[in-house]
């Protein structure tokens, strides 16, 4: 199969979405893959969980959300 034939069907495709309201986005995530990946993630991890532990007030509006869900599921 072509570079040109394959061109043309994606293009064909993309020109079909746009047609039904929908626009192309970009998004970039984090490389999971680089090396240091999940230690960086292990280390922020840690760092959010020890600044809730000291945070009173946050833990106290967390307890009282997870009883505030009456509805949710309905």
């Amino acid at each position: 199969m072509g570079t040109t034939n394959l061109n043309s069907r994606v293009q064909k495709h993309r020109n079909s979405l746009r047609s039904a309201g929908l626009r192309p986005v970009q998004i970039w995530v984090p490389n999971t893959r680089r090396p240091g990946f999940t230690e960086e993630c292990r280390r922020q991890t840690c760092l959010i969980a020890e600044s809730d532990m000291a945070d009173t007030d946050l833990q106290e509006f967390i307890d009282k959300a997870k009883t505030d869900v009456n509805g949710w599921a309905e």
